[in-house]
């Protein structure tokens, strides 16, 4: 089993959403984050004073996956996400020891 993590532009969400639908996955985490990298935050103008915004406002998305599905949920976070600016985002991908779900107490892939 996989944990995949991505963090987005926030205006994406729905589009990713989507295309992890059409996959058949069934669940995900949503995240309202804050963050910077290459693009370290942005300059904006307000009522004549300039001020440097250090922390951009991104989602992070979270889904728990079965090996099989791993690559799939990452191509489509990929190209659902993509726009070709800077501060599309990054996807990371970990392996989860065990899932288990509290209502039935499943484990591992049942839990999924």
């Amino acid at each position: 089993m996989k944990l995949v993590t991505a963090i987005i532009k926030p205006f994406k969400l729905d589009d990713v959403r989507e295309a992890l639908a059409q996959l058949g996955i069934q669940g995900l985490t949503v995240s309202e984050v804050k963050g910077f990298g290459r693009q370290k935050g942005q300059t904006e103008i307000y009522r004549g004073t300039e001020y440097r915004i250090s922390f951009l406002p991104k989602i992070k998305v979270e889904i728990a996956v079965s090996d099989a599905l791993a690559e799939h949920v990452i191509e489509a976070i990929l190209d659902s996400a993509h726009t070709g600016k800077i501060g599309d985002g990054k996807i990371f991908m970990s392996d989860l020891e065990r899932v288990v779900r509290i209502r039935t107490r499943e484990t591992d892939k049942r839990a999924l």
